[in-house]
């Protein structure tokens, strides 16, 4: 049994869905190992993880537009408001989602579907650099 460790920097211009997938196949294509699991982790409490259709952009404008509304930037709404208007909405957001994914590997290549893609969703305004850590355990 292989493994192999990798951290990722991530720099996010601004709030949205992020891209990763191409980082990460790449990194694995460097690796010896042909069958195991990836976990890709976040190293962060105001960002997420998700696995999302990578073809129609109009699917990333829909969920941003959808984590809006059920967790707003509304002064006041809530305690937590040291870092600015979009922190705790942003705690909300991570909260739903997730910070940690499993993704099995087979013949050296991630097993995702046609249109799946690998993103950090950044739920901050500001630009920040994100940490990704891969971690690929196999054969």
């Amino acid at each position: 049994m292989k493994q192999a460790l990798h951290h990722l920097t991530v720099d996010t211009r601004t709030r949205g869905l992020h891209e990763i997938t191409r980082d990460i196949r790449q990194w694995i294509n460097f690796q010896d190992i042909e069958t195991g699991l990836l976990t890709v982790f976040l190293r962060h409490t105001s960002a997420s993880l998700l696995i999302q259709e990578n073809a129609d952009p109009d699917v990333r404008t829909d969920l941003e537009n959808f984590f809006e509304t059920i967790a707003p930037e509304t002064p006041g709404r809530y305690v937590h408001d040291a870092e600015g208007p979009d922190d705790m909405p942003a705690h909300l957001r991570t909260a739903l989602t997730q910070v940690q994914l499993s993704i099995p590997v087979d013949a050296g290549r991630m097993v995702l579907g046609t249109w799946q893609g690998i993103y950090v969703f950044e739920h901050r305004h500001a630009a920040h650099r994100r940490e990704v850590v891969l971690h690929l355990l196999g054969e």
